[in-house]
C-alpha cells in the first residue's frame, strides 16, 4: 500500500523556487518548472546540504554548497562533485493540491 500526502495548493509552489516540505518526517523538495512538479529527497547525496536551498537551472537543481547538479526527473547527478543520484518521489496533483507519494518502506526506515 502506498501513501499520497498533500503538501499545498498548486499556487503555493512557484516557478525557480524551491520549497521544503515534510512528509511522513522525510524532508522533501519540491520544485515547479512551468507547471510541473517534482519532489527530490532534500539533501544533497554529497555534503548532505538542503537542496531546497539550491538554484533551479534547466531542469536541474544545483546544490549551493559545491554548485553539483541533480536532474529533477531522475535525481541523477549532472555535475560533480555529486555523484550518487538523489531519492525522487512521485508528485500528482488533485483537486488543485499537490500531493507526494511515500512507499510505507520510505516512511518506515525515515
Amino acid at each position: 500500500m502506498s501513501y499520497w500526502h498533500d503538501v499545498g495548493s498548486t499556487d503555493d509552489f512557484i516557478e525557480d523556487e524551491p520549497r521544503a516540505v515534510e512528509v511522513a518526517g522525510v524532508a522533501i523538495a519540491v520544485f515547479r518548472v512551468g507547471e510541473e512538479l517534482f519532489a527530490l529527497h532534500d539533501l544533497c547525496t554529497h555534503e548532505r546540504v538542503p537542496l531546497s536551498e539550491g538554484f533551479v537551472e534547466d531542469g536541474c537543481v544545483e546544490c549551493p554548497l559545491h554548485q553539483g547538479l541533480f536532474d529533477l526527473r531522475t535525481g541523477e547527478p549532472r555535475k560533480a562533485p555529486c555523484v550518487t543520484p538523489v531519492q525522487t518521489y512521485p508528485v500528482q496533483v488533485k483537486d488543485g493540491r499537490v500531493q507526494i507519494l511515500m512507499l510505507p518502506a520510505v516512511v518506515a526506515s525515515s
